[in-house]
């Protein structure tokens, strides 16, 4: 789904609406937060690709439903401007694949790599993601 697109003469008319933030229903995806949630993904199945590594973890019945997804890049990665642009372009591959490919009940944390998450090309992120979850649902069950 691609946003709207910029009027023709380039000037806001009265009634439109501004574009959407995401592009998912927001009771799709949860964020996480708490440390003690990205530390139960590090201790489950995970999966490289060249753009990221990829964490996952079922959740147990009593932790809730709906897929939840977190997001880190270390100081390896760069400076605050490098990290933050990592994490913004591993929140729109989430926004964009996550509702399809991801599991009810499982938290996913994505974490990006040094030079190439920021740099790869988008098409390729996606495709990166598709492929650690295949490979990480595919695993031991």
């Amino acid at each position: 789904m691609t946003p709207p697109e910029a009027p023709e003469d380039g000037k806001n008319h009265p009634g439109d609406m501004p574009p959407a933030a995401s592009v998912c229903a927001p009771e799709t995806l949860t964020v996480l937060k708490k440390r003690s949630d990205f530390l139960k993904a590090a201790r489950a199945r995970r999966q490289g690709t060249a753009s990221m590594m990829v964490q996952a973890r079922k959740r147990t019945v009593d932790e809730g439903t709906g897929i939840r997804v977190g997001f880190t890049c270390s100081k390896k990665v760069g400076n605050a401007v490098a990290r933050n642009r990592a994490k913004r372009r591993l929140r729109e591959a989430a926004r964009a694949v996550l509702p399809e490919a991801g599991r009810d009940g499982w938290d996913y944390v994505l974490i990006g790599r040094v030079e190439v998450t920021a740099a790869r090309p988008f098409d390729a992120l996606l495709d990166d993601l598709r492929y650690a979850l295949r490979k990480v649902h595919s695993a031991r069950k």
